[in-house]
């Protein structure tokens, strides 16, 4: 089953879109709120897409993922009780959000710039940064130094991969979709 080619295939149809900008600094955002999916799904293949334009694309990824951050900070500084609380509850990841809390009060700033960085999920960090009233300035920083390094990261690899790259990726995307399922799987499973 070729599942992962066909999304593939539609990611790099939607990278050439006139809207795909906006689309990508729309996933950004949201990604750095509420939202599952990275963005990197939709910034790699513009980057394959469009390499003379992927600094431009990581910019858009970096300053919309930056500027959800900013929002999910203030998700946790002033609505953490009455919005926030009632979902993470809901949703039964009290154990988890209180994991995150925990390497912040360990780790400060830096566990910003790891999430920023890393695949860890960004949001539950930008909400925590917020709920323990976090120096604004320094969390602003992190955010940016990590959203950005990852964004640039994937954007370069993309451009400086080429056609080679896209060859690549396409000849190994369904190992790589069905080996991010598994990971997923896992995780979820020794997080529960």
């Amino acid at each position: 089953m070729k599942l992962f080619t066909k999304l593939y295939d539609m990611a790099l149809v939607w990278a050439k879109h006139r809207h795909a900008e906006r689309y990508l600094a729309a996933m950004s955002f949201a990604e750095s709120v509420f939202f599952p999916v990275p963005p990197d799904v939709m910034l790699a293949p513009m980057s394959l897409a469009q390499p003379k334009k992927a600094w431009r694309f990581a910019s858009f990824a970096t300053i919309a993922s930056v500027v959800g951050g900013i929002v999910g900070y203030l998700l946790g500084f002033w609505l953490f009780e009455p919005v926030v609380e009632p979902l993470i509850v809901q949703m039964h990841w009290q154990d988890k959000f209180d994991i995150a809390l925990d390497w912040f009060k360990n780790y400060g700033v830096w566990v910003v710039f790891i999430a920023g960085f890393s695949p860890i999920p960004y949001k539950v960090f930008t909400i925590g940064a917020g709920v323990l009233q976090m120096a604004f300035l320094p969390f602003l920083i992190a955010s940016a130094v990590g959203r950005g390094a990852r964004f640039f990261l994937v954007a370069a690899l993309m451009k400086w991969g080429g056609v080679k790259m896209e060859q690549k990726l396409r000849q190994y995307i369904e190992v790589l979709g069905w080996a991010v399922v598994l990971l997923i799987a896992v995780a979820y499973i020794l997080l529960r």
